[in-house]
């Protein structure tokens, strides 16, 4: 949304063009002020309205108006580009058509700057305050989403290589680490992943993110890419199983499938086919927010992974936020604490805020973390998700445009980050 209005703005130099050739300088130049003046208002008003929509209706139909005009005023100046273009290139006279056109399109111009008009003269009534998109300066360091601690998890650490050694006898079992969004299993996977003593006598070993679109062709070949050094050219799914097979065959393997979600019997029975010809102790482990995911293998286990306490919440928060290392104070301390039993227990909300205040030791910024409106939006299946968004709000603008940027790749895509740099320079993110 931001984007779209920073994007705009910084055309209306082609706009003034734009009039200058459509009316040979005729056109009274307020209405390119005009363009100009209704978007930095629109502007300022976006970072406000952006939280205040949740729980708001007024305010999200508002929002969801400005952003359907700014898209309006988005397509209407790639119009101006292309017609910009045409005449440099063309540099003749243009026909009487073409005039009506271009009467026509600042006739358009003309009402979308009303519409946005319009809707700034309601900032009082929805009371939407200015906020200058610059002011934001957090950002967090990459480096903390790299950390190797796992913070209050020794029981479940233990439990669960006792529950994977326990099915050493089988040729195959299948095990699931089960909790909410958030809450750790990815996490906890990864640390029995790289477990040298887990790992002893491992002969193959792969992690594939699965998500909720469960597509056994690309799940098998995506395994066979894990196990071969990321190599496979088959497509027939009878091939894939098959090539599958031979390679697991008599082979200790431990399959890493992350954030499954399909509970599809058919898909299941058909996709573990070629498992069943490994060596004792071969192992799945799936991580799941549903309970019955896998159930359809004979020597399956699970194990619920629960919140954490909020002694181990704060310690996450604290180290992220570099607290207390970094000028500790006792009123930092106590909004923290605020915050974290805000986070419900899930170590991936207390990582991200810690990350967010990293920098930040201003106790009026810490509290409006604590007092932000979006912890009051009920998201039922989803107890993570208001963290991230304040996350995302408080975000660097053109950071944000990067990561918006990234909806173009599909869930779980592994994009490579060289070329996803070029891309988001090629776009002047």
């Amino acid at each position: 949304m931001v984007h779209c209005i920073l994007q705009i703005a910084s055309a209306i130099c082609v706009v003034q063009l734009f009039v200058n050739l459509v009316v040979g300088r005729k056109l009274d130049r307020k209405l390119v002020e005009r363009l100009k003046t209704a978007l930095l208002a629109a502007e300022a008003l976006v970072a406000d309205a952006e939280q205040k929509q949740f729980g708001n209706d007024r305010v999200r139909k508002w929002f969801d108006s400005l952003r359907d005009a700014l898209y309006t005023a988005d397509d209407l100046l790639d119009c101006v580009f292309i017609k910009t273009e045409i005449r440099n290139k063309v540099r003749t006279h243009l026909p009487s058509f073409l005039n009506l056109s271009d009467r026509k399109m600042v006739t358009k111009i003309e009402e979308v700057v009303k519409t946005i008009e319009d809707l700034e003269k309601l900032k009082d009534t929805l009371g939407l305050e200015k906020i200058p998109t610059s002011s934001s300066s957090w950002r967090p360091p990459s480096t903390s989403l790299v950390k190797g601690n796992v913070y209050g998890r020794d029981g479940d650490q233990q439990a669960l290589i006792k529950m994977l050694n326990d099915n050493n006898d089988h040729n195959l079992s299948v095990s699931s680490i089960v909790g909410m969004g958030g809450v750790g299993k990815t996490t906890l996977a990864q640390w029995l992943f790289n477990n040298k003593d887990l790992m002893d006598g491992v002969d193959l070993k792969a992690w594939i993110c699965v998500s909720e679109n469960f597509d056994v062709v690309e799940t098998t070949k995506n395994v066979i890419k894990g196990i071969s050094s990321g190599v496979c050219s088959l497509d027939s799914f009878d091939l894939l199983q098959q090539h599958l097979k031979e390679k697991l065959s008599e082979k200790k393997f431990f399959i890493v499938l992350d954030d499954v979600w399909s509970e599809d019997v058919d898909k299941w029975n058909s996709f573990v086919t070629p498992f069943q010809h490994g060596r004792k102790g071969s192992t799945i482990l799936l991580t799941t927010c549903k309970e019955n995911v896998g159930r359809i293998v004979q020597h399956y286990n699970s194990y619920t992974l629960k919140e954490l306490s909020d002694d181990y919440c704060w310690s996450i928060f604290a180290d992220n936020a570099s607290f207390p290392e970094s000028n500790g104070s006792s009123e930092l301390e106590e909004i923290g604490r605020k915050i974290v039993k805000r986070c419900d227990g899930l170590p991936l909300a207390a990582e991200t805020l810690g990350c967010l205040l990293r920098s930040e030791r201003r106790v009026e910024e810490w509290n409006k973390i604590l007092s932000n409106d979006i912890w009051e939006f009920p998201m039922p299946n989803s107890k993570i998700f208001p963290a991230l968004l304040i996350s995302y709000y408080h975000l660097p603008e053109h950071s944000k445009r990067c990561f918006v940027y990234c909806l173009l790749y599909p869930k779980d895509y592994q994009f490579d980050k060289d070329e996803l740099i070029l891309l988001w320079m090629a776009e002047n993110l």
